[in-house]
């Protein structure tokens, strides 16, 4: 195997992986090191991948000559633990703290590996904001109040609403409206189509700073997913504000 020209392949790879997938570029911080290069997030300008080039005794006394690695931070210690028992792999150098590990580019990881390692990576390091962001679409039990609002006819010219957004709900969200007493029972689900629309609403008791839009998708009668089906059946003893639904709920909604 032509260790040289691999690893310079597969140094390519990475950085063109990342500057397409995160659009990062890579930054030199060190004169003294200038094939050293950090690509770090945006935001809370954390490090997520260190691409070096450096004696490869200093990993393994058993190697000699330079060598590309790759390091990246992994919050999964058994995966850790268990990629470190595999060649290429090695404790983080420069970095060894933190659970950060090195990858030897010479062609013992595939590409394919290091990219999901390099978005593992991303995701540890990541700001909570950017997380939330990035997380998978969530189901959310919201309430209202009937004495407010009158859900029972909300979706009777349209399929689209405004609705107060609660923190933590973004686009792609899945919400099922619960009307409280003197209904109490989940009526619609929705998906979430837009968020963070600007709005100021202050009454006693109510603030709204924010909307969100939420378009029907389905409807349910009354008499079926009733407060005391929820609580006797899902364990849901109160919906007082935006709460994440059971498995078994969720099952049952679809």
């Amino acid at each position: 195997m032509d260790h040289e020209n691999n690893s310079s392949t597969l140094r390519d790879g990475v950085f063109k992986y990342i500057r397409k997938k995160y659009k990062t570029e890579p930054e030199y911080l060190w004169a003294k090191f200038p094939g050293y290069a950090v690509f770090r997030h945006e935001d809370n300008r954390k490090w997520f991948a260190v691409v070096m080039d450096i004696d490869y005794e200093k990993l393994d006394r058993e190697k000699s000559g330079k060598v590309d690695v790759l390091d990246i931070k992994l919050n999964d210690i058994l995966l850790r633990d268990i990629l470190l028992q595999q060649e290429g792999y090695y404790p983080g150098y420069h970095i060894a703290r933190g659970n950060w590990i090195s990858v030897i580019l010479d062609g013992t990881a595939s590409l394919d590996d290091i990219k999901h390692l390099i978005d593992t990576s991303y995701n540890a390091t990541a700001s909570g904001k950017k997380k939330q962001q990035m997380r998978p679409p969530k189901e959310w039990l919201i309430p209202s109040n009937p004495k407010y609002y009158d859900i029972i006819h909300a979706f009777d010219n349209t399929d689209t609403i405004e609705w107060k957004q609660g923190a933590g709900i973004k686009k792609n969200d899945t919400v099922f409206l619960y009307a409280g007493s003197p209904v109490s029972a989940i009526l619609y689900k929705c998906r979430v189509t837009a968020t963070d629309i600007p709005y100021e609403y202050h009454s006693a008791g109510l603030d709204i700073t924010k909307l969100m839009t939420i378009k029907l998708q389905k409807r349910y009668r009354p008499d079926i997913f009733t407060f005391e089906r929820l609580k006797n059946e899902f364990r849901i003893f109160a919906v007082r504000g935006p709460r994440g639904i059971p498995d078994d709920l969720s099952k049952a909604l679809k």
